[in-house]
């Protein structure tokens, strides 16, 4: 397992990192973001959005409530949110399976509560805030 630590000092660098690194990325990617409410995990997303050309940075939200954001004309990613999700059946239900084996980019928030549903090779970003609008991000790639 190769993992690497970046530290940014507010949301601009935060989006700027996220995107130098999704840039780099090979499809299928599979990226959980992990972390605390209020880390970071949406802002990292814009980033990858638009550092594989998905979306601009500002049209990126939080798919807490509709779940499954997808971007891109062709699907290129998807940003998926397991937050309000309690059972491995209300996970199964969304078809992960099907959106996994797509070419595409998969950022997922929360889904390290669900691991057997998650493929074995994948990215596992870990954002932590700090007291300023620090971060100290965690990138792991798996296995």
């Amino acid at each position: 397992m190769k993992t690497t630590h970046y530290e940014t000092r507010n949301e601009e660098e935060t989006v700027a990192l996220a995107a130098e690194l999704a840039a780099g990325w090979t499809r299928p990617c599979v990226a959980l973001l992990i972390g605390n409410l209020g880390a970071g995990k949406t802002t990292f997303a814009k980033g990858v959005a638009e550092g594989i050309g998905a979306a601009r940075a500002e049209d990126v939200s939080s798919p807490t409530f509709p779940l499954i954001h997808e971007y891109g004309e062709g699907g290129e990613m998807y940003h998926i949110d397991l937050y309000r999700l309690d059972t491995r059946e209300e996970v199964e239900s969304l078809g992960l399976d099907e959106i996994f084996a797509r070419p595409a980019v998969v950022v997922l928030e929360w889904a390290e509560r669900f691991p057997e549903l998650l493929p074995e090779e994948r990215l596992e970003i870990r954002i932590e805030a700090q007291d300023d609008e620090t971060r100290r991000i965690e990138v792991a790639e798996l296995p």
